[in-house]
């Protein structure tokens, strides 16, 4: 049976859920006119949107923390969030809050299981690609040397490393965007094992419907015989 405390930090998260993901769009648009228009840090409205957004992101973890029982296995669980809060300097790193984004969508489908599991694949390919082109655009289109320096090159560059393509016309040069391309890269390499199990469970399905109609029509045609024999004496 749940604690009143689970209770409680349960129903703060359905409550704080849908605002948390609105506010995470919301960062993602300032971001993104702020990478895609080069705009300076610290100097601009959409940088002082996204420490707002910022602010409440921190606060919802810290309630999370307070609310939660056991705390310490709470903490253990959600490391990930205190990374995402705890590294203000990593501007892509904010991003991941996105994530919630596609647990709600996928929480509202009512389509079955192998149909979320694809909607799932594709929101988050979107948003990867998304995330990755702002993000790599970001660390490189002011750098040295740098051959990413539009958000069309950044997507592009995006979308054939995702799916481990790479034609290698389009390469980070930042340690940023290097760390970028790598978590992409491990992304892409998830993404793609999950669209293989997909089809290969699909393919099974397939097979062993055929099957099954098989040896009911074979099962049927067995049962006639007597009767034809019958029929014949």
């Amino acid at each position: 049976m749940a604690s009143k405390d689970d209770v409680t930090l349960e129903r703060w998260r359905h409550i704080t859920e849908w605002p948390l993901t609105a506010l995470a769009v919301i960062f993602l648009i300032a971001y993104a006119v702020t990478v895609i228009e080069n705009l300076p840090a610290r100097e601009t409205l959409p940088d002082d949107i996204m420490n707002a957004i910022w602010a409440c992101f921190v606060i919802d973890y810290v309630v999370s923390l307070v609310l939660a029982r056991p705390r310490r296995r709470w903490f253990l669980t959600h490391v990930h969030e205190l990374i995402i809060v705890a590294l203000p300097v990593l501007r892509p790193l904010r991003l991941l809050r996105l994530i919630s984004v596609v647990r709600v969508l996928h929480r509202g489908s009512v389509l079955a299981f192998r149909g979320r599991v694809a909607v799932y694949v594709v929101i988050t390919t979107v948003l990867l690609v998304l995330v990755a082109g702002l993000a790599v655009l970001d660390a490189e289109q002011n750098a040295p040397g740098s051959n990413i320096r539009s958000f069309g090159d950044a997507v592009w560059w995006a979308f054939t490393t995702v799916t481990t393509v790479g034609y290698g016309d389009y390469y980070p040069v930042t340690l940023m965007g290097r760390l970028v391309a790598v978590g992409l890269m491990a992304a892409g390499v998830a993404l793609l094992g999950t669209v293989t199990a997909l089809l290969a469970s699909w393919f099974v399905e397939q097979v062993r419907s055929a099957s099954e109609l098989a040896n009911s029509a074979t099962g049927d045609d067995g049962m006639n015989e007597p009767s034809r024999s019958d029929s014949n004496q």
